[in-house]
């Protein structure tokens, strides 16, 4: 019995390797967008408090960026504080607001190994210091990093950061330093949080939800969009290598007909 369980793991593992090569040798996403979705159902399914869902999903993080680096993604933002999570219980944000300092003093060591730079996209001046100093100091340790972009979204919400924009130009306007007819999409690209990254060629979301919460509203354009039941703390390698496989299998237009053989 155990013979037969030991050559059934063997033979799922060389089928994933078999998998993850294949994948290697089509065009990866240099981008992923993920809204990690699902800590507290999942800590709820278990009889759990809310918090110990998300210091799981934690661990999530760190095995789901080793792995996109891994596969030669380029950039992994991750949704993971929005402007609107003030609004939930002050016990729940005081433990979130805790874990960046908790994943990044635990793992720094491991993502300097591995080339990985961490960035991040927010308004980080309303976060507690010691949330600021935790991602200013792996910001800074890893600046020169030149692996993947490990990209936090933090204290982030879309509609806020258009109308920043919005505001920023209005006022250029008024001033007389740019003329209306200048405005266009490269010049608002130009002023988002994520001016120097791609724009996202994947999102995917956890947990079942078919939404997309304020979260790049303006990049996720042209992205294409995976939405799988499966919660932030259980998606694992597995999952992010099957969400690939289906971004690969799609074709993907950018609003033209170009590839469209049927016309």
């Amino acid at each position: 019995m155990l013979r037969k369980l030991m050559r059934k793991k063997t033979a799922n593992i060389q089928l994933l390797d078999e998998r993850i090569d294949a994948v290697k040798k089509r065009q990866i996403p240099l981008h992923v967008a993920i809204i990690m979705d699902g800590n507290g159902r999942w800590a709820k399914q278990r009889k759990m408090p809310r918090i110990a869902g998300h210091h799981e999903g934690m661990k999530t993080v760190r095995q789901i960026t080793n792995f996109a680096n891994e596969l030669g993604v380029k950039t992994l933002t991750l949704y993971a504080f929005s402007t609107e999570n003030w609004k939930r219980p002050k016990i729940e944000i005081d433990f979130l607001m805790n874990l960046p300092g908790e994943f990044l003093n635990t793992y720094l060591p491991e993502l300097m190994e591995k080339g990985i730079k961490v960035e991040m996209i927010g308004n980080m001046d309303a976060l507690p210091g010691h949330t600021r100093k935790a991602i200013t100091k792996a910001i800074e340790i890893t600046k020169d990093n030149k692996g993947l972009i490990l990209n936090f979204a933090m204290n982030y919400g879309s509609r806020l950061e258009l109308v920043h924009v919005m505001k920023q130009l209005a006022q250029e306007v008024t001033d007389g330093t740019l003329q209306t007819d200048d405005i266009d999409e490269n010049l608002i690209n130009s002023r988002l949080m994520t001016a120097h990254l791609p724009e996202p060629d994947l999102l995917i979301r956890t947990s079942g939800e078919v939404r997309l919460s304020n979260f790049m509203l303006w990049q996720l354009a042209y992205a294409e969009f995976i939405f799988t039941d499966v919660l932030w703390p259980d998606f694992n390698e597995e999952s992010l290598l099957q969400a690939i496989e289906e971004f690969q299998h799609r074709d993907r237009r950018f609003g033209s007909l170009e590839g469209d053989q049927k016309g």
